[in-house]
């Protein structure tokens, strides 16, 4: 390889890291903008599966370890 193959080469290599440098600084300034920006969008999710009555959908309490503990005692 002589000096002025070897000079393109390294120069050539340099330009291309730059080039993904400044890609990637893009990409996140991009991603930046739409995270400071970006509204939630908000989707229809029904309350309850359409095969089930709204009153039907039981939910319970969340208890400690020590709360079902002491009930077991009793």
């Amino acid at each position: 390889m002589d000096m002025d193959t070897s000079a393109t080469f390294f120069a050539g290599s340099i330009l291309v890291m730059l080039g993904f440098v400044v890609i990637i600084a893009g990409i996140v300034l991009i991603n930046n903008i739409f995270h400071n920006y970006w509204k939630p969008v908000k989707i229809f999710w029904p309350s309850a599966s359409p095969y089930e009555e709204a009153g039907d959908v039981k939910t319970y309490p969340m208890r400690s370890a020590q709360q079902v503990k002491e009930k077991d005692d009793k």
